[in-house]
């Protein structure tokens, strides 16, 4: 029997390991998922996005170098199973089209989920209003608590 599935994007595992609003219900919900071993996967795109956004957060100066080499390690060995489809990359594209996104990026998300026909997460609230009605497969982190079940968050 195989695990249940989630697709998870950077702005949601972000907050794992960087002080964020939410960063308590993202805690919340992903130790739901890990009892439930739930199999939490994403595009390739995600570990360039979580690098790069640690990364930028020390060269602002808005974490100390210590905390983004911390934040780093955690971020990466948090588990996310990385999943790249040969045709990824026109699924997000149509996708993309489909929705009127203006960029493909979280497209690839949507594309992943799409295909593995499982639920796509996300904390990027901008994103989930513009595409909700469209995707009723698409979960907000903001909407946690009645999301998850038995654990209110």
């Amino acid at each position: 029997m195989t695990s249940p599935r989630i697709c998870v994007d950077a702005s949601l595992t972000l907050k794992l390991v960087l002080a964020e609003p939410d960063s308590p219900v993202a805690r919340c919900l992903w130790s739901e998922w890990e009892e439930q071993d739930i199999d939490v996967v994403s595009p390739s795109l995600w570990a360039y996005e979580v690098t790069s956004v640690i990364r930028n957060k020390v060269h602002r100066g808005k974490i100390t170098s210590d905390e983004g080499e911390k934040a780093f390690a955690i971020i990466h060995k948090l588990g996310v199973r990385l999943i790249a489809p040969p045709d990824l990359h026109e699924r997000a594209w149509e996708m993309a089209k489909k929705l009127n996104r203006p960029a493909a990026y979280d497209a690839h998300y949507l594309a992943l989920a799409q295909t593995l026909d499982c639920e796509f997460w996300t904390a990027d609230e901008r994103l989930y209003n513009a595409i909700r009605d469209q995707l009723s497969w698409v979960r907000w982190l903001g909407f946690c608590d009645a999301s998850v079940g038995s654990t209110p968050c």
